[in-house]
């Protein structure tokens, strides 16, 4: 269950450990963490330190809150998530945004590595997330559920901006429809079948808990997808995590210049 208490040790703790105050936060998914590394002006703090932090178990997710500075913007980059599958627990899902919404983030940019679901894409390719489709079977209950519902949780600002940033870096970055599952087993070809005719692109295990709950709370969502696999039934090969951190290391260069480039123009 949620309780505000805790989060407000947590964010004491927090601040007591750095004095920047990033208005931009961005989680990084599975093989995705090394972006966080070359920032300037680091204060890492593991989340086993943090009181109340829920923890990570997953590989490729080193569970540390990296508070720095990127082209004099102050920023918080989340190195690993916590994925419902985990623990069954939604609020340990949510404790994050909450956390990221208590100290004062106003743009959340987040990232995951997935498994291609629309034919056109490869491994290696980047998607922007145009909208997302919530197949966990979870019932989120959101700040103002009604008015979330009447907007688009993915920023069509931060898309052009994204997009603009691609295309200044000779990046091809797709765009689609991300779906969220609850996990951990990967999908069947006969689901993938089934999530392509409902209109996905991509296909994961995150991401829909935190943009909706982000965006419920006024922040501006840019999502990114690194996909790293194709998935079943489109390729005859085995997936694997080792896969998907394998592929997220030989993109996050590509990655890494997006991103930055990004937030650049925010």
């Amino acid at each position: 269950m949620r309780n505000d208490s805790y989060l407000t040790e947590s964010v004491r703790f927090i601040r007591n450990q750095t004095s920047l105050a990033p208005r931009i936060a961005i989680i990084l998914g599975s093989g995705l963490g090394d972006f966080a590394d070359n920032l300037t002006e680091r204060t890492a703090i593991a989340t086993s330190d943090i009181p109340h932090y829920p923890q990570s178990t997953v590989e490729g997710h080193k569970g540390r809150l990296v508070f720095a500075v990127l082209d004099e913007k102050p920023i918080l980059a989340f190195q690993g998530r916590i994925h419902f599958y985990e623990s069954n627990d939604l609020e340990a899902v949510l404790y994050p945004i909450r956390v990221a919404h208590a100290i004062g983030v106003k743009t959340l940019i987040v990232t995951n590595a997935a498994g291609g679901i629309n034919r056109t894409f490869n491994a290696g390719d980047l998607m922007v997330i145009r909208d997302h489709i919530n197949f966990t079977l979870q019932r989120l209950h959101l700040v103002d559920d009604f008015a979330i519902r009447r907007r688009e949780i993915y920023s069509r600002h931060l898309i052009e901006q994204a997009e603009c940033a691609a295309a200044s870096n000779s990046i091809v970055l797709r765009k689609g429809v991300y779906v969220g599952l609850k996990g951990p087993s990967y999908e069947t070809a006969a689901e993938i079948e089934m999530l392509t005719r409902m209109g996905g692109d991509a296909v994961g295990m995150s991401t829909v808990f935190e943009a909706s709950l982000a965006a419920s709370l006024g922040m501006e969502v840019l999502g990114i997808s690194c996909i790293t696999n194709v998935a079943a039934g489109i390729s005859s090969s085995k997936l694997s995590h080792a896969e998907v951190t394998e592929v997220g290391n030989r993109v996050k260069t590509k990655f890494a210049t997006l991103v930055r480039s990004t937030i650049r123009l925010l």
